[in-house]
This record gives structure tokens, C-alpha cells and sequence, in this order.
């Protein structure tokens, strides 16, 4: 079997969600099957770090697909026609993007479809190709991988998919994402917050991440709990949307804490090292760094709404990401109460079992297999 897969996310400059995902799911299924070809489709000069085996081809596609039109064209002009081209037996798109016009197998992965229900969100232009060409694409899938069972019933609301048509393959993390010893722990902190223990945000500084009302919050916890900081881990999605985040500016300033961007190794360190995860998300479709912080055996307080319940499970403080009142007292009660802050990492370290992206490339293979034989 020869499968195509889009892999224009595998970057070495700056891995994101969609690269990682890439990343973790197509190398264990390279690697698990030498005896199928794959051929890698990117859209620049790749990294031959991501060229998983002797079994994979790598393709390089004109042009650099990273707005709306081109990704017109990638899809459907110059996808279509490599398909064609390398016999491709099935294509296999991590991001859920598909070539509308090309009768080859397609398996397309949608993670979410916040764009549906938080438009607000999201720029003008990409919003427009999303809400246009995702029904399509759900629809000419001839399957749909997603990331939770509240994605998948989403998908079949939204957009009048038969639930058979969509499998459920839960995302892990990082084998890298262990806990740390207390001195490690000490180290990390007295280089990121002069050792003081921290709250700590990882994700794209998004309006849906929810990253202003969780300093709003923060700004109320500080107000009566002089001893932990906030580190919020990640860049800016969209500049334009900047004007999310709250002017901090006296004493709170020096308890925010902002890394911007940060290398998968200093991110495994970072994790391991704070009090706990404050992940409060108004929408999400699966939410990853909850399973990096259960892997690590730190508490959770997470948001109670979309897919994070059905993710952190026990693991967690739930709280309405809307209500900064509640999601300050949450953070005080946590900081106040060892046996509870005992008792959510220990969970967090037994719900994480749940978790692998072997099980995830392997129910990826399946449906591919699958698909295959239509």
C-alpha cells in the first residue's frame, strides 16, 4: 500500500499542535510498517530529520500553503495532481484539510470546530475558507479521525455526519513529560521565577485559550496569596488579537510571567516544576497540555466545559472558565489545601496511563487499513 500524507506541519523552525500530532502519529506508523510506502507531501524544504524511514519519500509541493488561497491551490491543484501522480492508494491529512476533487481514499483528522461556534475568534479570511471548505471536507471524507468523543459528536451536529463515519482516537503526550525530584524542581524555579512556586498556562496565546480571564483571576488569587506566580507559556496566534491579554502593571507585573515560545525540552522542565496547571479553555477539542501535567503529576485546575472533563476526568478542579471569581478561589482553595493538592497529583499520574500516541497511531493505522480496503 502507498499512502500520501500531508505533512506540510513537520517544521523544523517552530513545531506547533498540528506538527507535533504529525510527528508523533505518521513516525510509529512508519515504523511499525516497513512493509508499506508512505510519501510525504510538504509545501517547503523539509528537514530530513523528518524522514522517518527507508520506506518514505518526501515531496515537496509549490507553494508554501499558509493562506487561504494558496491553500486552494496546494489542495486542490497541487495535491490532487501528485496523488495522481505517486499511485497513492490513500491520503491521509492531519489537519483535516482535503483535496475536493481528487477520487483518491481520503482521511482527513478535524481536531475541532471552534470556528463554528466562537467565530469572533478567528481573522476574517481564514474564518471564511474554514466555515466554507470543512463542511465540504467532512463530507468528502471517506473517514474522519478526531480527538474526543465531544469532537466527534460535534462534527456529527454541525455538520450532519453519520457518527460510523468517525472514529475517536484520544491524543497522548510526550513519554519526555515525567515527574521531577524536588531539587529539579528547585532548579527550574529559581531559574524562571526566582523560586518561587508558579501556576503555569501552555498554549497559544488565543482568544480561546481564555488567557485574560485567567490572569483576571490570578490578579484576585495574588491579592491574598503573596506566595505563587503565574507562568503562561506561549506566543501569540493571531497579532491582531493581542488586546485579549489584560494590562498588568505594580506588583502584579512581576508575578505574570511570560515565556513566549520554549523548546520541547524547556517545556518538559517548566511543567514538572510548577504547582500546578491552570488550563481554563472556554473551547477546546481535546487539550493536550492536561495529559502533559497528569504525566508529570501536578494538580489540574481546568475549565468544565467542551472536551476537558472528559479528558482530565478525576484529575482535575473543574470551573467555569467564564466566572473569574470562581476560577480565583479554586486556585486558593488548591494553594491552600496539601491533602487536596496530594491527592489531584496522584490521580493526575493514574489517569495519564490512559493516554499514549502509540495507541493513537495505532487506531489511526487501523482506519487507514480500513479505508484502504473500501
Amino acid at each position: 500500500m502507498r499512502i500520501g500524507i500531508n505533512t506540510r506541519f513537520l517544521l523544523s523552525s517552530k513545531m506547533e499542535g498540528f506538527g507535533w500530532y504529525t510527528y508523533e502519529v505518521v513516525k510509529r506508523m512508519v515504523e511499525a510498517h516497513p512493509e508499506h510506502e508512505f510519501v510525504f507531501f510538504f509545501d517547503r524544504p523539509f528537514d530530513e530529520k523528518f524522514v522517518f524511514g527507508k520506506n518514505v519519500t518526501p515531496v515537496v509541493l509549490f507553494p508554501p500553503a499558509r493562506h487561504p488561497l494558496l491553500f486552494v491551490w496546494w489542495f486542490e491543484h497541487s495535491i490532487r495532481k501528485a496523488l495522481k501522480k505517486y499511485d497513492i492508494d490513500v491520503f491521509y491529512s492531519p489537519d483535516g484539510y482535503l483535496s475536493l476533487k481528487s477520487p483518491v481514499p481520503q482521511i482527513g483528522v478535524i481536531h475541532d470546530l471552534n470556528f463554528e461556534h466562537h467565530p469572533e475568534d478567528i481573522p476574517q479570511s481564514p474564518l471564511k475558507y474554514l466555515r466554507k471548505y470543512f463542511p465540504k471536507f467532512a463530507k468528502k471524507a471517506t473517514h474522519i479521525l478526531t480527538v474526543s468523543d465531544y469532537s466527534k459528536q460535534d462534527i456529527v451536529k454541525c455538520y450532519g455526519i453519520s457518527p460510523s463515519k468517525i472514529t475517536t482516537a484520544w491524543n497522548g503526550a510526550s513519554e519526555s513529560f515525567v515527574p521531577l525530584s524536588m531539587e529539579e524542581i528547585q532548579n527550574v524555579r529559581e531559574e524562571q521565577t526566582d523560586g518561587r512556586p508558579y501556576f503555569i498556562f501552555v498554549g497559544a496565546i488565543h482568544p480561546r485559550k481564555n488567557v485574560g480571564r485567567l490572569i483576571e483571576a490570578f490578579g484576585k488569587f495574588a491579592a491574598v496569596n503573596p506566595d505563587i506566580d503565574l507562568l503562561i507559556v506561549g506566543e501569540s496566534l493571531w497579532s491582531n488579537k493581542a488586546s485579549s491579554i489584560p494590562e498588568v502593571s505594580g506588583e502584579l507585573k512581576k508575578r505574570i510571567r511570560f515565556s513566549g515560545h520554549v523548546s520541547f525540552d524547556v517545556l518538559n522542565k517548566l511543567m514538572g516544576a510548577a504547582f500546578a496547571l491552570a488550563y481554563i479553555p472556554y473551547f477546546e477539542g481535546f487539550g493536550i497540555p492536561l495529559v502533559e501535567a497528569m504525566r508529570c503529576g501536578i494538580p489540574i485546575i481546568s475549565g468544565n466545559l467542551t472536551c476537558l472533563p472528559e479528558v482530565a476526568g478525576d484529575a482535575a478542579i473543574y470551573v467555569n472558565p467564564f466566572d473569574t471569581d470562581e476560577v480565583s478561589k479554586a486556585m486558593i482553595y488548591l494553594a491552600s489545601d496539601e491533602q487536596k493538592q496530594a491527592e489531584l497529583a496522584s490521580k493526575s499520574i493514574e489517569r495519564a496511563t490512559l493516554f499514549s500516541w502509540d495507541y493513537t497511531a495505532e487506531a489511526t493505522w487501523n482506519v487507514i487499513s480500513e479505508v484502504s480496503e473500501i
